[in-house]
C-alpha cells in the first residue's frame, strides 16, 4: 500500500487577522513603489484655489493649505515614511541581530563589552537622541535613516542575544562546539534558524516604531525636509485646518495609523508552527 503523502504545514500559518494585516501592509508597499508614477498632479502644484478644500470627485483626499491635491502628496510622501522606516529598521535589525549572535556564541570579555555599550545607548531616549543627532550635524535622509537604526539597534541587539544564549546551551551547539566548528558557523547554522522567528515578529516592532520617530521628528521640522514631505510633515504642515476638520490633516494621520495597525496586526497574529509534542 503506498504511503501516504502529508503536506507540510507552512512555517507560518495565516490567520484571518494576520491576513488582513499582509493587506493592509501590501497595499501601502505597492504605494511606496507606484505612488510617484500614480500621482493625479504635480505633488508642489497649487491646482485649486480652495485651501483645505473638502472631498470631491476632482480631488479625493481634499486640498492643503496651499490648494494642492493631498491624494498626490500622500502617495508620493508614502516613499519616504514607508522607505527610510524600513531601511532604518532593517538595518538597525540585521546590526543588532549580528551583534547579538556574537556575542552569545563568544562570551567572556567580547558579550560583557557589548552589553554595556549598548546598554548605555539605549538608555537615551530615542527622541532626544534623534533630537541632538539633528541638533548636531541638520536634517538629511541618510542621518534620519543611522540615527533611526542607532536609535533601536540596541534593543534588537538585547533580544536576539536573549534568545541566542538560551539556544546556544543546548545538546546540538555544544556538539557542533565538540565537532570544533567556528563561531560562524555555530551563529548562522546552529543558533540563527532557531531564533529567526521571534527575531522577525521583533523587525516589525522596530518597523513601527521607526514610523512613529520619524513621523514626530516631521511633525516637529526636524525629519524631511521642503519641498520633500513624508506623512508626519504632511499633518503638521495642515495642522491649521484642524479645527475644520480638514481632510488635509487627517488623511495622512490616517495614513500613518493603518500602515502601523497593519504591521502590528500581521506580526501579533503569525503563529509559529509547533513542534512534536507541543
Amino acid at each position: 500500500m503506498p504511503a501516504t503523502l502529508r503536506l507540510r504545514r507552512p512555517m507560518f500559518p495565516i490567520t484571518p487577522l494576520a491576513l488582513l494585516g499582509a493587506l493592509i501592509v501590501g497595499f501601502w508597499v505597492l504605494v511606496t513603489l507606484a505612488g510617484p508614477s500614480i500621482a493625479p498632479h504635480d505633488p508642489g502644484a497649487i491646482v485649486d484655489a480652495d485651501v483645505f478644500g473638502s472631498i470631491s470627485a476632482a480631488f479625493p483626499l481634499g486640498t492643503d493649505y496651499l490648494g494642492r491635491d493631498m491624494l498626490s502628496r500622500v502617495l508620493v510622501g508614502a516613499r519616504y515614511t514607508v522607505a527610510l522606516a524600513l531601511a532604518a529598521a532593517m538595518l538597525a535589525s540585521t546590526t543588532g541581530t549580528l551583534l547579538g549572535l556574537f556575542a552569545a556564541v563568544s562570551g567572556g570579555w567580547i558579550d560583557a563589552t557589548l552589553s554595556r555599550a549598548l546598554d548605555a545607548l539605549i538608555s537615551i531616549p530615542s527622541k532626544m537622541f534623534a533630537l541632538m543627532m539633528v541638533a548636531s550635524f541638520g536634517s538629511s535622509v541618510p542621518l534620519l535613516v543611522m540615527t533611526a537604526a542607532l536609535s533601536f539597534m540596541p534593543g534588537a541587539y538585547r533580544i536576539s542575544r536573549s534568545l541566542a544564549v538560551n539556544v546556544q546551551a543546548l545538546d546540538f551547539v555544544q556538539a557542533a562546539r565538540s565537532r570544533g566548528e567556528g563561531l560562524v558557523y555555530i551563529a548562522c547554522v546552529e543558533v540563527l534558524p532557531n531564533i529567526i522567528r521571534p527575531v522577525l515578529a521583533d523587525f516589525g516592532l522596530r518597523f513601527v516604531f521607526t514610523v512613529l520617530l520619524l513621523s514626530g521628528l516631521s511633525f516637529l521640522s526636524l525629519g524631511v525636509q521642503p519641498p520633500d514631505a513624508d506623512w508626519g510633515s504632511l499633518v503638521r504642515e495642515n495642522i491649521g485646518g484642524l479645527s475644520e476638520g480638514a481632510p488635509a490633516v487627517l488623511m495622512p494621520a490616517l495614513a500613518i495609523a493603518t500602515l502601523t495597525i497593519g504591521v502590528n496586526l500581521l506580526i501579533d497574529n503569525l503563529r509559529g508552527r509547533r513542534g512534536k509534542g507541543m
